[in-house]
């Protein structure tokens, strides 16, 4: 099994509710791709108000079945077009976790 974990922080030009609704629907785009790419056992993205301590936005916690399913994932054509409509426009910074176990 692969756990692929994302940290993103938003531009601050995003504030209020303008930040909250992308956030969600960008929580509702990616989450939608559960049970629709081979190899995809799970994927959840965190959006809940952080804590003053943290410095990123979002969270996504995904797990495959393997690192093939995984590179897979990263260029199917659904996970690319709700990365590169409703996440990158948002992202000023990712940092990506991706550990077998």
């Amino acid at each position: 099994m692969v756990r692929h974990i994302i940290l993103w922080k938003l531009k601050d030009s995003l504030q209020g509710a303008e930040k909250q609704a992308a956030m969600e629907k960008a929580k509702s785009e990616l989450e939608a791709l559960n049970g629709k790419i081979d190899g995809l056992l799970s994927l959840h993205v965190t959006i809940t108000q952080p804590l003053p301590s943290s410095n990123a936005d979002m969270l996504l916690e995904s797990t495959f079945t393997t690192v093939e399913a995984l590179d897979a994932y990263q260029i199917h054509p659904l996970h690319m077009a709700a990365a590169t409509t409703y996440v990158r426009p948002l992202v000023e910074t990712r940092l990506c976790l991706d550990v077998k176990e």
